[in-house]
């Protein structure tokens, strides 16, 4: 009987064989099914997303179409009035020019004030007449760039003009000549003055004028680096980069030049003043992000900030945290350059002088945007007085390197009003508390720690300078509206360490200043006494 009871284990396998196949066989098709389902759904999405947005483009599109007829409209009807106003300003200006050119071959009105000087070389559209003027003009460049551009208006072709002053400028790059940077000053004052930066051209032209202008700019594009002046890494002049994209901009020519050109000369010269409106006026709009990303990268923070401003990027750019990254490796680069050079008097001068520069700049931008509430400011200006009083007590106590001959010089050469050679000066008197010689330092040491105290006091320009000029390594807070001075004369008499401070030898103590800072401008220094003291001291940094 028990046979009777007995289980294939043969059908059993091969049942659940297939039972196993089967679930597998669903497994794949669910799966199968749910990735196309969501491939589906992706497309969809995706489709309702373009056609969204391609709604969006064609209601911004019909939106500017209907704002470009109004214009057109509106400037078709304003043609007659405009012309009547055209002809009046031209005879207005023709009747001006032919009294000056009388008032001249007459010989009468006596010395013309340089306001009417620049006015009389527009009205004649004398182009070289009045570059001549203005590098003749040049120390008066504060009044000249107040009334250039009120004398430019007087111009009947202002724009014609200007493309005569670019013309000889580039003209004379091509010959080579000497005496460019003075002539770029002149030229760059002519076109800030003459040339408004907006989209898509700025000013009024003729198109033969316009097409002069595109054969001008790109000869200067093939000879532009030339003929001196300050210079980035691909050999252009900072200045003439400048002015190179203020008449692209102005005439409408940003379409004859490639893309990445113009970008990478908006990035290389961040620094200059007007940069960051040329860039949106250069249709960058879209790549500032990009551009703003790359200048942080490159630890341009402060032109960050300029540029971030200028496109309304703010949020994704906040200007603080900029600022204070500034600020940190401002800090920790002059540590480094210190440490470097191993405290010498010419690392720490080097140190102090970028640390001056940057701070300068931080709080020039600060103060542009407004952000005081949010970063505070007495710290760094108190650190700006101490360093700027530092340098003028070392002007004030300053003392020859070589030692002075003891006998004055007679003869030729010798005394006042001589012209038998060079002059021979006498060394200017000591301080009241230091002394040249080495060997009274000696048997006085306490001497040395009043001497090491005024070391680092000598002069300190800082320059202000317009778009196209200053020195070789560009200044961005200058360059956007100037730079903080202080007058030494208000300053304390005196400056000293704290003991904490100070090493044995009167030396600033380890880990205070280094490092160079990209953004600072140059300086000049009257002659420094590295005999009077083992080691200069500095004020510290202000916590």
């Amino acid at each position: 009987m028990a046979t009777d009871y007995v289980i294939s284990s043969d059908r059993f396998k091969n049942f659940f064989n297939q039972l196993e196949t089967r679930k597998s066989v669903l497994t794949t098709i669910t799966q199968l099914h749910k990735t196309l389902t969501d491939h589906f759904a992706s497309l969809e999405q995706s489709l309702s997303e373009k056609s969204q947005n391609l709604d969006s483009q064609i209601e911004a599109f019909d939106e500017k179409t209907k704002k470009a007829l109004e214009s057109l409209e509106n400037r078709e009807n304003a043609i007659p009035e405009r012309e009547s106003m055209a002809a009046a300003r031209i005879e207005e200006q023709e009747a001006a020019a032919i009294a000056d050119i009388e008032k001249t071959e007459e010989g009468g009105g006596g010395e013309r004030s340089l306001s009417e000087m620049l006015r009389m070389y527009c009205r004649r559209m004398d182009s070289k007449g009045l570059v001549r003027f203005l590098l003749g003009r040049r120390k008066e460049s504060a009044v000249l760039r107040a009334e250039i551009a009120a004398a430019a208006e007087e111009a009947v072709d202002a724009a014609g003009m200007v493309v005569e002053v670019v013309e000889e400028f580039v003209e004379m790059k091509v010959e080579g000549k000497s005496g460019m940077a003075d002539r770029r000053w002149a030229v760059g004052m002519v076109i800030q003055a003459a040339v408004p930066v907006v989209e898509d051209g700025g000013v009024v032209a003729a198109r033969s004028v316009r097409e002069r202008a595109a054969a001008v700019v790109e000869k200067w594009k093939g000879v532009m680096g030339g003929g001196g002046g300050e210079s980035g890494g691909s050999g252009v002049g900072a200045g003439e980069a400048t002015m190179f994209l203020h008449m692209v901009v102005g005439y409408g020519l940003k379409d004859r030049f490639e893309e990445e050109y113009l970008r990478k000369l908006v990035v290389e010269f961040a620094t200059r003043r007007d940069m960051a409106k040329l860039a949106m006026a250069l249709g960058f709009g879209d790549k500032m992000k990009d551009i703003i990303d790359e200048l942080v990268k490159s630890g341009k923070e402060i032109e960050a900030v300029y540029f971030a401003y200028e496109s309304g990027l703010t949020e994704q750019f906040p200007p603080v945290p900029l600022l204070r990254t500034c600020l940190k490796d401002c800090r920790r680069n002059v540590n480094n350059i210190s440490k470097k050079g191993n405290y010498s008097v010419s690392a720490l001068e080097e140190a102090n002088n970028l640390e001056l520069n940057a701070t300068k700049t931080i709080i020039k931008c600060v103060e542009d945007h407004k952000l005081e509430s949010q970063f505070t400011l007495e710290g760094l200006r108190k650190r700006v007085t101490q360093l700027e009083k530092a340098k003028a007590e070392k002007r004030k106590g300053a003392i020859p390197t070589s030692k002075p001959s003891n006998k004055r010089a007679h003869g030729g050469g010798g005394g006042r009003g001589s012209s038998g050679g060079p002059p021979s000066y006498r060394p200017p008197k000591a301080g009241r508390f230091s002394n040249a010689s080495p060997s009274f330092r000696q048997r006085n040491p306490s001497q040395s720690h009043h001497a090491s105290a005024a070391r680092y006091s000598a002069p300190y320009n800082y320059h202000s300078h317009t778009m196209y000029e200053g020195p070789r390594t560009a200044s961005y807070g200058p360059g956007y509206g100037g730079a903080h001075t202080q007058s030494p004369a208000a300053l304390p008499q005196q400056y000293s360490l704290p003991p904490q401070d100070m090493g044995p030898t009167g030396a600033r103590a380890a880990g205070s200043y280094g490092g160079q800072v990209s953004y600072g401008g140059q300086t000049n220094y009257g002659a420094y006494d590295y005999s009077a003291a083992a080691g200069p001291a500095y004020p510290p940094y202000p916590q």
